[in-house]
C-alpha cells in the first residue's frame, strides 16, 4: 500500500493529478457507489470497483464502468481485502466501518472517504453552488424535498440530492451548474465526512435508529453533529430537541454562523414557528425584537400534521437562510406533495380511515405518526434493528384503540404493551406468506369502530418480510382495496 506516495490527497479537490492515483470505490455498483467511481474515471484516476452485488443492475454498470476503464471485482468475498497499491478509499454509505476492507484500510492508514466526501472535493471551484443540508433520525426527506421546493419556487435552478434524488457525485460532475443544492445526509454518509461546510445545515430530531452500524447511540449522535461542523450562516436546530441545540453549540462553525430555533410554538427572536396557524420567521426579519414575517400557514402545509409542520418550519429556515424570499415558502409548500407512504390516506371503509405511513420504519417515527391520529388501531412490527419500544408505548397507549402485530420482532412491541398498556387488545399475525398483510388488515377492521384511524405506522424496518418500506405500504393498500370491495 502507498499511503504515503499521495500527499496531495488530503487536500484533493476536482484540480488536483487524479491520474497519479489508484482508488478502490467499495460498493461501486449501488447508485452512489457507482456516481463515484464514474466521476473518478472521468478524472483519470485509476478505479477499482469492489462489490460483493449480483443481479442484472449490478452487471451493467459493472459493464459500463469497465468500458470506462475501471477494474471490476465482484461476487462473494470482493469486499474482504483491500487491493495493493491502493492510495484512497471511497465507500458506498450502506457498508458499516466493520465491513473487512473499511476496516483494513482504516488499520492501515489509508484515507477512507464516503461518496458525499468525495462529492464535495469535486466540486468546480467557479461554479459551485452553496449546499443546504438536512439530516435527524425522521424527516429528511419530506424535509429536503419542501427545501427544493421553496427553493424552486423563488425561480433558483435547485435539486434534492444526496441520500434522497440524485447522487451528490452526479450532481457536482453535470456541466449544467445549479443555483443551490437540497442536500439529505444520513448518519451513515456523515460518519465518513471531514471537509463539507455547508451554507446552512439542520439537525431535525434525534432518537435511537441504526445503532448496529455505529456501535451504539453516542457514537449515531456524533455522526448527525457532523453536519454542523465548518457551517458557513445558520445552524437550524429543533427547539423541542434539546441535543439539536447542544450539537449547535458544541459544533466549529464559521465565524459570523447563527443559530436559528425552529418550534411548533410561538418563537422567540432568532427562531420560526407558528403563531395562531401562521408559520412566522423572527430570525431572518430586520425588526426581529418586535415583529414577525408570514411564510405560509399550517394549512399549507400537506396533512397539516405536527411533524410535518415541523418540517416545513425547518425547510423555511434554511431557505431564509439562502435569501429566499417568505413568499417563496408559502408557493413551495403549496405545490409540494408527499412521497407515498407518509400518512397518505388509502380509504375510508364504514367510517374507519386507513392510512399508510410504512415509511416510519423506527419507534421515533411511529411516535410522530401515531400523534397525528386520536383514536388509533396500530398496526406495527417487522425488525426492530435493537430499537426499545417502552417510551413509544408509554406515550401513546391511551390512544390505542387496539393493535395488530406482524414481522419477526413482533414480540419485543408485544412485551412493551404487555407492560405499558396492558388493556389494549393486541392480535398477532403470525404469518409471513403472501397474503399475509391480508389477514393484518382484516384483524384490524375488526378492531376498529366508527371515528378510528387504522394506521400503518410499523415502528420497524420492513424487509424481515418485504423488499422495502414501499412495498409494505404498496401491501397494505392493496389489501384496504381488497376490504373495501367486499
Amino acid at each position: 500500500m502507498t499511503r504515503d506516495r499521495l500527499d496531495w490527497l488530503a487536500g484533493a479537490a476536482r484540480g488536483s493529478p487524479w491520474q497519479q492515483a489508484r482508488v478502490a470505490v467499495v460498493g461501486g455498483l449501488g447508485v452512489s457507489g457507482f456516481a463515484a467511481a464514474d466521476s473518478l474515471t472521468h478524472l483519470g484516476a485509476h478505479v477499482v470497483v469492489l462489490d460483493d452485488a449480483d443481479g442484472a443492475t449490478a452487471a451493467d454498470r459493472a459493464t459500463l464502468l469497465e468500458i470506462l476503464g475501471a477494474d471490476i471485482r465482484t461476487g462473494p468475498g470482493a469486499t474482504s481485502t483491500v487491493p495493493d497499491d491502493i492510495d484512497l478509499v471511497v465507500t458506498a454509505p450502506g457498508l458499516p466501518p466493520h465491513t473487512p476492507v473499511l476496516r483494513q484500510a482504516i488499520e492501515a492508514g489509508l484515507p477512507v472517504w464516503g461518496e458525499v466526501e468525495l462529492a464535495w472535493r469535486l466540486r468546480d471551484p467557479d461554479t459551485a453552488a452553496p449546499w443546504l443540508c438536512v439530516t435527524g433520525t425522521n424527516g429528511k426527506t419530506t424535509t429536503v424535498q419542501m427545501l427544493a421546493a421553496i427553493l424552486q419556487a423563488d425561480g433558483l435552478q435547485a435539486v434534492a440530492a444526496g441520500n434522497v434524488g440524485t447522487p451528490l457525485c452526479e450532481v457536482v460532475m453535470d456541466p449544467a451548474p445549479y443555483d443551490v443544492l437540497a442536500v439529505e445526509l444520513s448518519s451513515h454518509q456523515l460518519h465518513w465526512q471531514s471537509s463539507l461546510s455547508a451554507e446552512a445545515a439542520t439537525v431535525l430530531n434525534v432518537a435511537p435508529d441504526h445503532l448496529n452500524w455505529h456501535g451504539g447511540f453516542d457514537a449515531y449522535a456524533a455522526a448527525k453533529a457532523r453536519i454542523y461542523n465548518a457551517c458557513q450562516v445558520a445552524c437550524v436546530y429543533n427547539v423541542e430537541d434539546a441535543l439539536t441545540r447542544q450539537m449547535v453549540e458544541e459544533a466549529e462553525v464559521v465565524e459570523g454562523c447563527r443559530a436559528i430555533g425552529f418550534t411548533l410554538g410561538i418563537p422567540a427572536v432568532g427562531m420560526v414557528g407558528v403563531v395562531d396557524d401562521v408559520l412566522a420567521d423572527r430570525a431572518f426579519v430586520e425588526s426581529r425584537q418586535r415583529n414577525a414575517a408570514e411564510l405560509a400557514s399550517v394549512a399549507d402545509v400537506p396533512t397539516g400534521a405536527p411533524h410535518n409542520v415541523a418540517n416545513a418550519l425547518a425547510a423555511a429556515a434554511l431557505a431564509r437562510a439562502h435569501g429566499v424570499r417568505p413568499g417563496a415558502v408559502r408557493a413551495g409548500l403549496r405545490g409540494f406533495n408527499l412521497d407515498k407512504h407518509r400518512i397518505a390516506d388509502v380509504a375510508v371503509i364504514d367510517d374507519v380511515r386507513y392510512v399508510d405511513d410504512s415509511k416510519a420504519t423506527n419507534p421515533h417515527a411511529a411516535l410522530a405518526s401515531l400523534r397525528a391520529f386520536d383514536s388509533v388501531v396500530w398496526v406495527a412490527g417487522g425488525l426492530a434493528k435493537g430499537a426499545s419500544f417502552d417510551d413509544l408505548v408509554t406515550a401513546v397507549g391511551d390512544r390505542l384503540r387496539g393493535v395488530v402485530l406482524l414481522g419477526a420482532d413482533r414480540h419485543l412491541i408485544a412485551a412493551a404493551l404487555a407492560r405499558h398498556a396492558p388493556d389494549v387488545p393486541v392480535i398477532d399475525v403470525a404469518d409471513t406468506e403472501t397474503g399475509a398483510m391480508e389477514r393484518v388488515v382484516e384483524a384490524a377492521a375488526m378492531l376498529a369502530v366508527a371515528g378510528d384511524t387504522v394506521l400503518l405506522a410499523p415502528a420497524c424496518a420492513s424487509q424481515d418480510m418485504f423488499a422495502g418500506y414501499a412495498a409494505r405500504g404498496d401491501a397494505f393498500v392493496a389489501a384496504v382495496e381488497a376490504l373495501r370491495r367486499r
